[in-house]
């Protein structure tokens, strides 16, 4: 059997589907498996916020619509950009191996976060790792940035400037505000965070200055896990995908999307969930989390212990219903 897999065309993206690729050829080795670069928004539109072109789906959009229509078999992501839900007809495999979940920092001259010079400055395209991250440094100005990795390592190496456009409130005729040409302040950058998992696969971790705890900063709801998507009616591959799947990657990453549904995340709010084993022999697992406004200026996080022989909602319930008090009390 021939099985075309979709991809974006972007380095990790590649050699993530490289690695599907290999694992399955090893697996598998009567059948063939050949990567397909499809376009997506989010490459497409590189110079907004991603908060400003849409929401996850922008990243998988044309590529789903490449399985709905039969051009592709299967697809890989990055988890951690999926909506909470597949489009119609689509489905999941059961997850494989978690690499890193963590965010970690890479500094262009200090040698770590408390060394950094008060105000400065941190490129980031996440709301969820900014307002963290200012509540470990609030002195820090953190700037907006997109592209893939090898490009924002680029950006902070070469100091290259970076455009943050001012919000003017003192304008209230409509008419004078759309012809007010639009201002900026400009930043170069100190350092950037990066998820650990995408820089250690493009092979660049020794780069890496410093590793955020996932108590420091928690991680996005599956950060690190790649997902396998299919035709739900396809059950011959999704049996040959299932097969090569790791249980706790599985449980944990179920958890955190669960989360993020019950939850209403979206690109436009930080959102952060971290599901892990505490105690195998005591068949617990801890999960934290957290949520807030837009803006930032609401922020809750929670941390809860659950045993694995209950029903594994319960946790994402007491999370939720925990996040959504602190912020009511607020």
């Amino acid at each position: 059997m021939r099985y075309l897999i979709g991809t974006r065309g972007s380095k990790l993206a590649l050699v993530q589907t490289d690695y599907v690729i290999d694992k399955l050829k090893r697996a598998y080795p009567d059948d063939d498996f050949k990567a397909v670069i499809i376009k997506t928004t989010g490459d497409l539109e590189q110079k907004k916020a991603l908060d400003k072109i849409g929401s996850k789906g922008i990243f998988v959009k044309e590529i789903e619509d490449e399985l709905l229509s039969g051009k592709i078999h299967m697809a890989v992501h990055s988890m951690k950009d999926m909506p909470d839900e597949p489009a119609a007809g689509l489905t999941f495999a059961k997850a494989w191996k978690r690499e890193d979940p963590r965010d970690v920092l890479v500094l262009k001259n200090a040698a770590s976060l408390d060394e950094l010079p008060h105000g400065a400055v941190i490129g980031t395209g996440s709301k969820r790792r900014k307002y963290q991250l200012l509540k470990l440094r609030p002195d820090l100005k953190v700037v907006g940035i997109r592209g893939n990795i090898d490009t924002r390592l680029r950006k902070l190496y070469d100091g290259e400037i970076i455009y943050e456009e001012v919000a003017d409130n003192t304008v209230n005729n409509n008419e004078i505000a759309n012809e007010k040409q639009n201002q900026y302040n400009e930043y170069r950058l100190d350092g950037i965070v990066l998820a650990a998992a995408g820089i250690k696969r493009i092979g660049r971790e020794y780069e890496i200055t410093q590793y955020f705890s996932e108590d420091d900063m928690i991680p996005a709801p599956t950060q690190g896990t790649l997902a396998l998507e299919l035709r739900a009616d396809n059950a011959k591959l999704m049996a040959k995908l299932n097969a090569l799947s790791d249980e706790k990657t599985n449980l944990c990453a179920g958890i955190e999307r669960e989360f993020l549904k019950q939850i209403g995340g979206n690109c436009h709010l930080p959102v952060a969930a971290y599901c892990d084993i505490v105690s195998e022999k005591d068949s617990r697992l801890r999960l934290l989390a957290m949520f807030g406004s837009e803006d930032g200026k609401q922020l809750a996080r929670t941390e809860q212990i659950w045993d694995m022989t209950s029903d594994r909602n319960d946790i994402v319930e007491r999370a939720v219903h925990d996040i959504r008090y602190k912020l009511e009390s607020n």
